[in-house]
């Protein structure tokens, strides 16, 4: 009876709880892992959500038609109505915004409300109004350089770019969506963003 006793009160030994503390350690390396790569991608997913909406008001500002406001004679006729991009906006932020978020400021005239009717957001109508992650630019023919992409090669096209630096390390990402019109006046755009250094 006394035998049995002692086996009943037995605990664990030290070899199983250290095995234990182990598989939780390798668990919780996992998770913040995890958590890190999901924290990234979120943040990543503001400046894919935000070149794809440049790039969709480029191609409906693409596909405005356009008219001179002109006074027409009797037996005479108006100048055709045509379609054109949008001339390049000035990038919002000027800096990209390292490791830390920007708040536009919308106010008449600056960043996202910059432009014309013909040139800039304001021909885009394009803005952002909660703080963001990245520096958003629209350039019309005179293209960044962005390491392993191929600009558009007729003098008519667009890049939608957002440049961002996550970690603050000055080592910044880009997000990139292009487009060009054709000889026959087709806009065409890129099928996918190309990405540089995602998690910069």
């Amino acid at each position: 009876m006394r035998a049995f006793n002692r086996y009943a009160k037995r605990g664990f030994t030290l070899v199983e709880l250290m095995i234990v503390v182990a598989i939780i350690g390798v668990l919780a390396a996992l998770a913040i892992f995890g958590v890190n790569r999901y924290l990234k991608s979120a943040k990543t997913s503001e400046a894919k959500n935000s070149i794809g909406r440049i790039s969709r008001s480029a191609q409906e500002a693409y596909e405005r038609e356009t008219s001179l406001s002109q006074i027409v004679t009797l037996g005479t006729e108006s100048a055709a109505a045509s379609h054109a991009l949008c001339d390049a906006a000035v990038a919002v932020p000027v800096a990209v915004p390292l490791g830390k978020k920007y708040a536009p400021n919308n106010a008449a005239g600056v960043d996202f409300n910059s432009g014309t009717a013909s040139a800039g957001w304001k021909c885009l109508r394009f803005e952002v109004n909660d703080p963001m992650y990245y520096q958003y630019d629209y350039t019309k023919t005179a293209y960044r350089t962005i390491t392993g992409l191929t600009s558009p090669t007729l003098a008519n096209g667009f890049q939608a770019i957002a440049t961002g630096d996550l970690d603050g390390d000055t080592v910044t990402s880009n997000f990139v969506l292009q487009g060009q019109v054709e000889a026959n006046g087709q806009l065409n755009r890129s099928t996918q963003v190309y990405i540089n250094e995602e998690f910069e």
